[in-house]
């Protein structure tokens, strides 16, 4: 089987995002299994308007052009890891926006979540995991919670001069477990999806 392509999302758009961090460092962790072939997907490039769809795209064609490409962007990959920020208990605007935006693109595909903040973005990531389950997404078990003193000890605005290299000690074996789950479910749900894909296509025939 081909490498699983695997996009992993910055969730926050502030100008002072943390996101970027943890994004870079875990593209470059998950780039170091022979499984994945993983890369950063900005949601600050699409632009993307408020949801004003007649419908979600399960229903009928989106008409906004950024919703689109949007749509064609999430359906190039076979997994994802959401890089979550914690806005009041739950995940960012922009990211719940992002999500909104496409449906069958997220469809029997596995992703996995790094959180960040005091307590490792922990409630925003069950937050994704419930959406998860209504666009029909599995998610892995394990998730990369960089909390507490550790969340200090790598955030500039909190004194951190730690790099994320520097904590692994913390949090270096729940990111083999959450990468172990995402390559099996990526590697499972991608061959169903061409499976399906090859009967559909020969029913047409």
């Amino acid at each position: 089987m081909s490498k699983l392509k695997i996009g992993v999302i910055i969730s926050s758009t502030r100008p002072t995002r943390f996101g970027e961090v943890p994004a870079k460092w875990i593209v470059e962790k998950a780039n170091e299994r022979p499984e994945i072939e993983a890369e950063l997907v900005d949601l600050r490039d699409f632009d993307l308007p408020f949801f004003d769809e007649m419908a979600s795209n399960l229903w009928m064609p989106s008409s906004n052009p950024q919703a689109v490409a949007w749509q064609k962007k999430v359906g190039q990959y076979d997994g994802f890891i959401f890089v979550v920020a914690e806005y009041n208990r739950a995940i960012t605007g922009a990211l719940k926006n992002a999500l909104d935006q496409a449906y069958n693109e997220w469809n029997r595909k596995p992703f996995g979540a790094v959180g960040y903040g005091t307590v490792g973005g922990a409630r925003a990531i069950e937050n994704l995991r419930t959406i998860g389950v209504e666009l029909q997404m599995v998610s892995t078990r394990s998730a990369v919670h960089i909390a507490g003193a550790d969340f200090m000890a790598v955030h500039p605005g909190f004194g951190g001069t730690k790099t994320l290299t520097e904590i692994e000690g913390s949090i270096g074996n729940s990111t083999k477990d959450m990468l172990d789950q995402l390559v099996w479910w990526g590697q499972a749900t991608k061959a169903a999806r061409e499976e399906a894909a090859a009967q559909t296509a020969q029913a047409a025939e």
